[in-house]
């Protein structure tokens, strides 16, 4: 019966972790954002995050997202640095083409930091990607 079931895999959809500096307080903020580089649109994305360890955890976050149009992506949230020392997870589920698909990320603790950057060319900044 299990071989069936078809859970269809999520390609060419990621999340970001993007530090970019606030003009407004002239400071460096992280924040997260969805990319979907499909050749398609994504309908009712659905993202709840939450951070997590052995001892604490933090609220479940959510953010929905009506429309996200092929090859674009959205700012879902700023994460504040005390959280980086845990693991941040990010539940992402989307209709695409009016199937359902879903996938977690997951931004181990301590992976969120300077160190780390790479360049996220969707967006020509520097930032850390979980896939």
């Amino acid at each position: 019966m299990k071989k069936d079931i078809h859970i269809p895999e999520v390609k060419d959809v990621f999340i970001a972790v993007i530090k970019e500096h606030n003009e407004i307080f002239l400071c460096d903020d992280w924040n997260t954002y969805i990319f979907n580089n499909k050749p398609v649109d994504l309908e009712m994305v659905l993202i709840v995050s939450h951070g997590f360890d052995e001892k604490d955890q933090t609220t479940l976050t959510r953010k929905q997202i009506d429309h996200l149009p092929a090859n674009s992506s959205a700012k879902i949230e700023m994460i504040q640095p005390e959280l980086f020392r845990l693991n941040n997870e990010y539940k992402v589920t989307f209709f695409e083409e009016n199937k359902l698909k879903d996938k977690v990320y997951l931004f181990p603790k301590d992976t969120i930091k300077d160190e780390a950057l790479e360049m996220v060319e969707e967006y020509g900044k520097a930032g850390i990607i979980a896939r």
